[in-house]
């Protein structure tokens, strides 16, 4: 069985990478930072356009009637090119909330007991039921979709609009509400229940693709630090300290790859688990030990290092975390050795 990238994948990747290179390179990113612009609207229009959000949805809906291993190809590029915003909510909403796939609206996703991100950017909140049992209180309902009207959210899922509770983003989904003040156009659309499962896996596997761009691209920062920053008078990547560093972070990488591009072709909900653990591990250890090549200038405001270290623990949390994905992982190999639940 070959698991290489067909020539229209590899394609894909170099074209992703060319548009994020364009039109959201190293200055764009540090400016967008540096002024605290959380979403640029002008930057998630230039990603509808290029199809970032509908690329999995049928042609008949505008889309390009990709799949998941095609989706994995694009968000392994954004997380190399620290890309912010809520994509994946966005990407998954885009055949139901109207402007997501055309990046006119920006979706965001409320979960128990997790904080949200871009609450104020939003123009749509996808609400999740809760994974599993265990909530301190009952859910509101399966799935739905939300829009910000003058910092009040309304429920786009039947009649009745949900009232508001809580201004503060830190609590539980079913307390949530807009930021006040957020005036943002009322959109319609709905999101059919039933879906909880599905969008929670595709949002994970999405995130660990991300977080394998990401520890992809840390490894290539220390590689190049390495090759030209000089100690005693020769490069320090020629220290057997440092080489080590630098190839457990290239295993690291590449084992993260084969889960994940594996996860992308089964779809399969423990691997995807699996794939997400290997994944964060990846990002996070390679962060750091990157940061551990760089020295103290790693971890300065100019540097890009710790960013990409920050973003990978906020991804190592949402979608599945490391106790949801090891007790999956536990469950299918109980049922494998034929252990009672």
């Amino acid at each position: 069985m070959d698991f290489q990238l067909s020539d229209d994948q590899r394609a894909l990747r170099s074209g992703i990478r060319d548009i994020l290179a364009g039109r959201f390179g190293r200055d764009r990113m540090r400016t967008a930072l540096d002024t605290g612009t959380a979403v640029d609207r002008g930057l998630w229009r230039e990603l509808g356009e290029a199809g970032f959000f509908a690329l999995r949805l049928p042609e008949t809906e505008g889309g390009a009637g990709l799949g998941l291993p095609e989706a994995v190809l694009l968000f392994e590029e954004a997380g190399r090119a620290l890309l912010p915003g809520p994509l994946i909510t966005t990407h998954l909403a885009a055949g139901a909330v109207k402007g997501a796939a055309e990046g006119t609206a920006v979706v965001a996703v409320l979960e128990p007991g997790s904080p949200v991100e871009h609450l104020g950017d939003a123009d749509a909140l996808l609400v999740l039921a809760p994974q599993g049992a265990g909530a301190s209180e009952p859910a509101p309902g399966p799935e739905r979709a939300y829009t910000v009207t003058g910092g009040e959210l309304r429920d786009l899922v039947g009649e009745a609009a949900e009232p508001v509770r809580s201004l503060d983003p830190f609590t539980p989904l079913w307390r949530i509400s807009a930021p006040a003040g957020a005036p943002h156009e009322r959109l319609s659309g709905e999101l059919l229940p039933g879906r909880t499962a599905r969008w929670r896996d595709e949002g994970a596997l999405l995130a660990a693709a991300e977080q394998l761009g990401s520890a992809a691209r840390t490894t290539e920062l220390a590689v190049q630090h390495a090759g030209g920053r000089e100690q005693f008078g020769a490069p320090i990547g020629s220290f057997q300290a440092v080489k080590h560093l630098c190839a457990d972070m290239l295993v690291r990488a590449e084992l993260a790859r084969c889960a994940v591009y594996a996860a992308a072709v089964t779809a399969d909900p423990v691997e995807i688990a699996g794939a997400k653990l290997l994944a964060d591990e990846a990002a996070v250890r390679n962060a750091r030990d990157c940061l551990q090549v760089h020295g103290g200038m790693g971890f300065t405001w100019e540097a890009d290092v710790h960013l990409h270290l920050k973003r990978a623990w906020l991804r190592s949390g949402r979608w599945i975390g490391a106790a949801a994905a090891e007790e999956r992982l536990a469950s299918d190999l109980r049922r494998g050795a034929g252990t009672p639940h």
